[in-house]
C-alpha cells in the first residue's frame, strides 16, 4: 500500500497525543470550512476573514500558544502543528492566523499595559476582533530601523503620522499595532482602527496570497491618549521579538503547503496513464517524488526539533532563521517540482499547486528574506555582521 510521505519518517510517533489531537481538529476544520472553497477565494482574490476569524477562536487556535485572557495555552509544538495544518489549506488562511496571534496578539501580550491586555487579548482570542501588525514601511522593510513613521508627544497625548505596506488583515483590523520612532526610540502602540486619521486601504492586484487581506495603513496625524503606547520596550527589541513568533509558525507552515503538493501530486501520478501504464510507475516520476519526500520529511525533523527547544525555552532567534530558510526554501522547490509532475493540469485551480506555489514566492520574502535569514546565519557562524 502506498504511504503518505510523513508515514515514512514515523512522524506521529515523535508526536504527544494532545499534539495530535489538536492537529488532526485542525485538518477536519479545513477540509470542511475552507479547502472547497479555496480556489473561489483565490480567483476572486478575497477572503471571508471575520466568519473565519470567530470560526477559527471558536476552536482556541488564535492566540493558542499564549497564556492567560482566553487563550488555550497550548505547546509551541502544538502550534506549529496548526500552522502546518492550516497552510496546507492556503497560506492566507495560516497568515490570518500568525498574524493575529503571532504579532498584533502577542505584541499586546509580551509587551501591553495590563489595561491593553485586558481590552484586546480576550475579543482577539475569540475573533471578536482582529488586529494587524505595521512595522514595514514602503521604503523599510529588512531595515525596519529605518522606519519614517513618527510618534510625538503633544501633552499627555501621542500623534502618529507615517504609512505602512503590505499589512497582513489591514483593513478588516479593528486594532493595529504600529510601530514608530520617538524621541525616545522605536515604540510601540496599540491603535483602534476607528481612530479618526487612521485608515487602511487594499492592496489589490496581487499575484500571491491572494485569499488574503493585504493593505497599506495610513496614519495622518493619529491621536492616542497616553495610554495606548507599549509602556516598557523600547527600540527593535520589541517588534523583532513579534517577528520571531511569527517565522517560528512560517517554519511549520511551509511544510503544509509543501505536503498539500506532494500528496496531490503522488495521487495524480498513480492515476495519471502515460504510454498505457500509470505516471508512478515511471523510474523519472519516483525519483522526483522520493527526493521531494526526503526534503520534506527532513524539514519536518527539524521543525520538530525547534518547536521541542522552544517549548524548553532554549530556542535562538538564529535557529529560527534557520528552519524558516530552509523548510520555505525547499517548499517552494517541491511545489514547482510537483507542478511539472501534473502537467498543464498543473497551472489550474483544478489542483491547489500552482496556488500553493504563488502563495510561497510570498512567504519566501516576508518575516524576513531568505537573504536576510543567510545573513543573520552567517553573523552566528562568524561573529561578523553583514547587513551593511
Amino acid at each position: 500500500m502506498p504511504q503518505p510521505p510523513f508515514e515514512l519518517f514515523s512522524i506521529d510517533s515523535l508526536l504527544s497525543e494532545e499534539e495530535i489531537a489538536i492537529r488532526d481538529t485542525v485538518r477536519s476544520f479545513v477540509e470542511a470550512k475552507a479547502r472547497p472553497h479555496l480556489a473561489d477565494w483565490y480567483e476572486s482574490a478575497s477572503i471571508p476573514a471575520r466568519e473565519l476569524a470567530r470560526e477559527l477562536g471558536g476552536l482556541g487556535l488564535l492566540g493558542m500558544h499564549l497564556e492567560g485572557y482566553g487563550c488555550a495555552g497550548t505547546s509551541a509544538t502544538a502550534y506549529g502543528l496548526a500552522c502546518l495544518e492550516l497552510e496546507a489549506a492556503d497560506s492566507g488562511v495560516r497568515s490570518l492566523v500568525s498574524v493575529q496571534g503571532s504579532l498584533a496578539m502577542y505584541a499586546i501580550w509580551k509587551w501591553g499595559s495590563d489595561e491593553q491586555k485586558e481590552e484586546w487579548l480576550p475579543r482577539m482570542a475569540a475573533g471578536e476582533a482582529i488586529g494587524c501588525f505595521g512595522l514595514t514601511e514602503p521604503d523599510f522593510g529588512s531595515n525596519p530601523a529605518g522606519m519614517r513613521t513618527r510618534a510625538v508627544r503633544d501633552g499627555d497625548a501621542w500623534v502618529l503620522t507615517g504609512n505602512k505596506m503590505w499589512i497582513t488583515n489591514g483593513s478588516v483590523a479593528d486594532v493595529a499595532v504600529v510601530w514608530a520612532q520617538t524621541d525616545e526610540g522605536i515604540r510601540g502602540f496599540v491603535v483602534p482602527t476607528d481612530t479618526p486619521g487612521f485608515s487602511a486601504p487594499e492592496i489589490k492586484k496581487k499575484m500571491s496570497l491572494r485569499a488574503s487581506v493585504t493593505s497599506e495603513l495610513v496614519l495622518d496625524s493619529v491621536r492616542l491618549p497616553g495610554s495606548a503606547v507599549f509602556p516598557e520596550v523600547r527600540g527593535l527589541r520589541g517588534p523583532l521579538s513579534c517577528l520571531s513568533e511569527a517565522r517560528f509558525g512560517i517554519v511549520f507552515g511551509a511544510l503544509g503547503a509543501a505536503r498539500d503538493c506532494l500528496e496531490v501530486a503522488i495521487s495524480y501520478a498513480r492515476e495519471r496513464e502515460i504510454f498505457d501504464k500509470p505516471l508512478a510507475s515511471y523510474q523519472l516520476t519516483q525519483a522526483k517524488l522520493a527526493d521531494m519526500s526526503l526534503e520534506l520529511g527532513k524539514g519536518m525533523l527539524l521543525a520538530l526539533h525547534l518547536g521541542r527547544l522552544k517549548d524548553a525555552g532554549r530556542l535562538h532567534p538564529d535557529q529560527v532563521s534557520l528552519g524558516k530558510l530552509n523548510n520555505v526554501r525547499e517548499a517552494i522547490a517541491i511545489a514547482r517540482e510537483c507542478r511539472t509532475i501534473l502537467g498543464a493540469a498543473g497551472i489550474t485551480l483544478e489542483y491547489p499547486i500552482m496556488r500553493h506555489a504563488n502563495n510561497l514566492e510570498s512567504v519566501l520574502t516576508y518575516e524576513g528574506t531568505s537573504e536576510v535569514h543567510q545573513l543573520v546565519i552567517g553573523r552566528a557562524l562568524t561573529g561578523e555582521a553583514a547587513f551593511r
